[in-house]
């Protein structure tokens, strides 16, 4: 039985007892202060239970997934040292709201596993809560006793603890007694030797629990009390990958039809196979647990980030960089590549992972490439750090130096030594931060270890709203380096009328003037640690005097049209296609600017004209700047004022209005729509599902638009010999290159069909194996055609095709289905490893995959190194 029709199976069998079936609620909680993830499928029924909502539905049921990574449900230490731990899962799970009770919750639970799913009964054990001495003095729970001991027979009636058998969500909201439903999936000779009832909830991998029915009739308020619920619920959560492990016949969940494909793919990407030693194992498990994690979070809107929910996935998937690079010797980002199999996986049951598929790999990218870097200079300080240390606990100045210098979190070095048998020294951690906070405080002359500090106690003034020169002061400045820029000054005024870098805005560029007439010229500027620092090639042969700072006026006039545009450009689509428009980003340089927005589809190309249109209409009306500075935050947001997409904003703030368009923000604009001169859209395109992204231009490089494309499209009426209506010359030649395109393709089966016999009598055995390794002259279509016709032909067959095609290489790889599960081929793995000899790459499935490079002369090499695969 397939992970699907597990879960169809549920899901209809509750929808047969009169349950609604409801979509799984986000994991990634923004509206409960008490919760960052959904840990429990009840999590959003809470209010129900409460008391404080009336539900829409009696009875639901429906497939929820969750995250138990931090407070009370903290697995991420077991996951990938167990085969059933995990960080990201799904829960099964029916509800009642104070319909049916614990008769009909038993019934139907014991009527799906071993009725539907045809579960051995004599495989399974049931608890009961036993009752507590405590605080909350809670007798037996009686009732469910007497409702399985007419099930069940007594000897697998288990009574439980209240830490076993009495179900809390957290410090406080409803709870409830509970019956778990137990398995034992050990082998018949095992379960004689030892019972099944002595190793229920006693950590034993093929002893484990499954389905968790939830009486939920108390509340627990914030002093600890237990309160009667206003009616009795419940609430049953069945561990989908624990039930399919059972189901498949299998000894852990990372067997399953679930895990099995990511498993697989990682396999693949590394080289290194599961099953061959614990460490690779552990690896492996922790890699294809927490793609899992880190998808579904970002799938409902939680990237990783420093604070919060944020930094819980980006824990998770620092976890699993670091398993992959130390255990799997991966050096370089991969952990994106598994997000299509998980989408091929799970897309179907959840589409919003499809949705979101491009925003997940890009996120994971970037995260594997910073997190790597920082791996591979802090684990091998790390590692010098332990062989030095005498004893088994590590210093705390020591740990603070890697954490200090390399940014190394605190919390994964005591991770690091925890699993290598090794205590941290937190308190000497701690002495050494504060410490180095008092060092910064009492520095006189250098600051943060690197600047020279010329003026103390100098408070900067930003300037630039008004002025674009300014006499200044160089109150600090340090030398940087860096692989891109290369070595460079940053310099920090008393005053300065540069704007920095932020909200999406390019920071000014400009020159620095000494008394002298020397001229030092600012290549950017940033606001780092809330200063205003400048970016210069070198110094001031006199740091000490006056300068004059200049603004690169014309550079600072497009982008303030640029920036009043992406003003207009908002208004104007929250107009056209409604009030969901929210901006999700936005890029603001001289030359252009680039506006991300939540919208659900493409815009039409009367839609885009019509925001174009409507943008033009507001710089024609010639709308004056209104401007506000320092105004209360409750002020701004009564006068209409939108806050924009991942600011964060003080108690008094700056709104730039333009007729209807009002906006908290930071940045520069022009005195007059009619500064603009001209918008133009050049492009519109997703960045990821429910965000699309326009690119546009104004001013100075809308003219050098209209001359480009104009210029252009003189030339193509030179080459079309029709300068009157060129649309129609082009739609001729398009209508003839398909016909070409057509015959070509004919004329390529043709002879892919002619190649077939000639190419299956060349066929040599190696090893057992029908084999063939040429090249011919056919496109990668045309190969792809000839090698399943020879397939159909021949069985046990091994084919590997090179071609030539505009100057590309191309490679082709067919192996018979059968050849390559009885041999543990793989196709996609095999054009991998020879596309390096064409200075390219591919993939595919075990059984046909392609390649592609950029090196032709390297196809015979390629085709002479196939056979090493089947000897």
């Amino acid at each position: 039985m397939t992970s699907q029709q597990v879960r169809d199976q549920f899901l209809s069998f509750f929808k047969s007892k009169g349950h609604t079936i409801v979509p799984s609620a986000p994991m990634v909680i923004k509206d409960d202060p008490t919760l960052m993830f959904t840990n429990a499928g009840m999590n959003q029924f809470k209010e129900y239970f409460l008391g404080n909502s009336k539900p829409k539905h009696p009875r639901v049921a429906d497939t929820q997934k969750c995250l138990r990574v931090s407070g009370k449900h903290n697995d991420l230490e077991e996951v990938g040292k167990d085969t059933y731990h995990h960080t990201m899962f799904e829960m099964l799970g029916n509800w009642s709201f104070g319909d049916y009770f614990k008769k009909e919750a038993i019934n139907w639970a014991w009527e799906l596993l071993t009725d539907v799913y045809r579960i051995d009964k004599d495989r399974l054990y049931v608890s009961v809560f036993e009752g507590s001495d405590d605080a909350d003095n809670l007798g037996m729970d009686k009732e469910a006793f007497a409702l399985w001991k007419a099930i069940v027979p007594k000897d697998r009636i288990i009574m439980g603890s209240k830490k076993d058998n009495f179900w809390e969500m957290g410090d406080q909201g409803p709870c409830g007694p509970c019956s778990e439903i137990h398995v034992d999936i050990r082998p018949d000779a095992e379960r004689r030797k030892v019972d099944g009832a002595t190793l229920v909830n006693q950590d034993h991998p093929q002893v484990v629990e499954i389905w968790n029915l939830v009486f939920i009739q108390y509340n627990r308020k914030a002093d600890g009390k237990l309160e009667d619920l206003p009616e009795k619920h419940i609430d049953t959560g069945m561990g989908f990958e624990r039930l399919c492990m059972v189901l498949q016949g299998v000894h852990s969940n990372y067997d399953t039809d679930i895990f099995k494909p990511l498993i697989r793919e990682i396999e693949i990407i590394t080289g290194k196979p599961y099953g061959k030693d614990e460490a690779t194992n552990i690896a492996i498990r922790v890699v294809a647990d927490h793609i899992r994690a880190v998808a579904f979070s970002i799938a409902d809107g939680q990237l990783p980030s420093n604070t919060g929910a944020g930094y819980v996935i980006r824990r998770i998937l620092r976890r699993a960089i670091r398993y992959g690079f130390t255990f799997l010797d991966t050096n370089k980002p991969f952990i994106h590549r598994l997000v299509k199999v998980l989408v091929e996986q799970m897309g179907d049951a959840f589409p919003e992972l499809r949705k979101e598929k491009q925003l997940i790999e890009n996120v994971t990218k970037e995260e594997e490439h910073s997190f790597l870097g920082t791996l591979e200079q802090g684990l091998v300080l790390l590692d010098s750090i332990i062989k030095s240390t005498k004893g088994k606990k590590v210093a705390g100045d020591r740990a603070f130096e890697l954490y200090d210098t390399y940014g190394f979190p605190i919390d994964l070095t005591a991770l690091i030594l925890q699993e290598r048998g090794y205590d941290l020294d937190m308190e000497g951690f701690e002495a050494a931060l504060q410490e180095q906070k008092n060092r910064s405080r009492s520095a006189s002359e250098i600051s943060k270890g690197d600047w020279t500090v010329l003026h103390k106690d100098v408070t900067q003034e930003f300037v630039g709203y008004d002025k674009l020169e300014a006499e200044v002061k160089i109150v600090k400045y340090r030398k940087v380096k860096s692989k891109k820029e290369g070595e460079q000054y940053q310099l920090v005024f008393n005053v300065t009328p540069f704007y920095a870098e932020g909200g999406g805005q390019v920071g000014d560029k400009g020159y620095l003037e000494a008394a002298n007439g020397d001229v030092i010229y600012i290549v950017d500027t940033k606001r780092e640690n809330n200063e205003i620092v400048h970016f210069a090639e070198n110094l001031p042969k006199e740091t000490s005097g006056t300068f004059k700072a200049v603004v690169d006026k014309k550079q600072r006039e497009r982008t303030a049209a640029n920036h009043t545009a992406t003003h207009l450009l908002h208004q104007a689509l929250r107009e056209v296609l409604g009030d969901h428009v929210e901006q999700k980003g936005s890029a603001v340089h001289s030359k252009y600017l680039r506006f991300d927005f939540s919208h659900f589809s493409k815009l039409i190309p009367e839609q885009l004209q019509e925001v174009e249109r409507i943008v033009n209409a507001r710089i024609d009306a010639q709308l004056p700047l209104e401007e506000k500075r320092s105004i209360p935050m409750q002020e701004a947001m009564a006068e209409g004022a939108i806050a924009l997409f991942g600011e964060k904003y003080g108690d008094t703030v700056r709104t730039v209005r333009f007729g209807q368009s009002i906006e908290l923000c930071g940045g520069t604009h022009v005195k007059n729509t009619a500064d603009i001169w001209h918008f133009k859209i050049v492009s519109e395109s997703a960045v990821a599902a429910g965000v699309r992204r326009i690119e546009a231009i104004t001013s100075d490089a809308v003219k050098e638009f209209y001359l480009t494309n104009n210029k252009a499209l003189n030339e193509i009426k030179n080459l079309l010999n029709n300068t009157k209506d060129p649309v129609k010359s082009v739609v001729a030649l398009q209508e003839e290159n398909a016909q070409l395109k057509k015959q070509v393709e004919t004329l390529l089966r043709d002879k892919a069909k002619n190649l077939k016999g000639d190419l299956l009598n060349e066929m040599q055995e190696v090893n057992g194996v029908n084999f063939l390794a040429k090249k011919v002259d056919l496109d990668a279509a045309g190969m792809k055609d000839l090698v399943f016709e020879m397939g159909q032909a021949k069985d046990n067959m091994f084919v590997l095709l090179g071609a030539e095609n505009n100057g590309k290489a191309l490679l082709t790889c067919y192996i018979s289905k059968e050849l390559a599960a009885e041999r543990n081929l793989n196709a996609g793995a095999i054009v991998r490893e020879l596309g390096k000899h064409i200075q390219g790459g591919g993939g595919g499935q075990p059984f046909f995959a392609t390649a592609g490079g950029k090196n032709p002369a390297g196809i015979q090499e390629a085709l002479g190194k196939a056979e090493d695969f089947i000897k």
